[in-house]
């Protein structure tokens, strides 16, 4: 049996920031799919009475689940403003290569800012203290 074939888009165009958006957007998908299981674990816990819940609580706690609630958090938020973009590709606009590319910027752009404010507003709660 031969080597199959590679398909010839992969020699003809060069690697572009709006290529790596559209994998990321892929990647940010199957992460809140798997994300999804921690939500369902959390409300049967919510649902499983105080003992269930208060387990819940001690797992959701530690660093490394906040960690990763965080990262959730990222790519909710970067799957939202890209999806945005695809809704407004789907209504014609934007479709042009320059568009496009702006568009991506501003996608960009727009998850750092909301990180950053959600990140603010996660951990200082409070706000800055005198």
């Amino acid at each position: 049996m031969g080597a199959r074939p590679l398909s010839p888009h992969l020699g003809i165009y060069r690697f572009m920031h709006t290529m790596s958006l559209s994998i990321l957007h892929r990647f940010t998908g199957v992460a809140l799919a798997a994300g999804l299981v921690v939500l369902a674990w959390w409300l049967l816990a919510l649902a499983g009475g105080e003992t269930a819940y208060g387990v819940a609580l001690g797992w959701l706690g530690a660093w490394p689940v906040k960690l990763l609630l965080f990262a959730l958090l990222c790519a909710f938020l970067y799957h939202l403003a890209n999806g945005l973009r695809h809704l407004l590709w789907d209504l014609g606009l934007g479709l042009e290569k320059h568009e496009a590319r702006r568009s991506a910027w501003v996608v960009v752009a727009a998850v750092v800012v909301a990180i950053g404010l959600f990140g603010y507003l996660l951990f200082c709660p409070a706000g800055p203290q005198p």
